[in-house]
């Protein structure tokens, strides 16, 4: 995996209530390429999970990780092609919302992903914001064919990005 530590890190903003995070990126490649590696099953499990859903509003939606050990169930809340996808993921005992939204400009994508409704407290050791950080940095060997392992996801967290990302306070 090619470390990208110069990528900026997301940002948590906290609330007594909840925490929520934003990674923006900018990819070089056109909308429809960084769509597809967002919602195509196999592009999708090249550098997040392995994934099965219903590309509509209100459909399920399955992710799997390794060999089954995490698993993820939820609903799909908005499915718009080349623009917006974003589903339920239920952490901590909460509903909480993945939203990747994207936007062209010129020739580039910029994917902004915001994960919403975490518990305050969620994340210690950097959680699911180093977690995140880790299979974004995956996306751009995605989009060029190249699929990064759980394994080398989960190095390249602990290694490299958990000190990144203390618990926002």
């Amino acid at each position: 995996m090619t470390t990208t530590l110069g990528a900026p890190i997301g940002h948590a903003t906290l609330t007594a209530e909840s925490q929520q995070i934003v990674f923006t990126r900018r990819y070089n490649k056109p909308v429809e390429k960084v769509w597809a590696a967002i919602t195509i099953p196999e592009r999708l499990a090249a550098w997040l999970a392995f994934a099965e859903f219903e590309p509509k509003a209100g459909g399920a939606i399955n992710l799997v990780w390794g060999d089954n050990a995490n698993t993820m169930q939820g609903r799909v809340l908005a499915y718009e092609p080349a623009r917006l996808f974003s589903w339920t993921w239920t952490l901590d005992g909460r509903e909480t919302v993945v939203r990747f939204e994207l936007a062209p400009d010129g020739d580039d994508t910029v994917l902004t992903l915001t994960h919403s409704g975490l518990a305050p407290n969620h994340g210690p050791g950097g959680g699911v914001r180093a977690g995140w950080h880790a299979h974004l940095d995956a996306l751009p060997g995605a989009l060029e064919g190249r699929a990064t392992s759980l394994e080398e996801t989960h190095a390249h967290m602990k290694q490299d990005l958990v000190a990144l990302y203390p618990l926002p306070g």
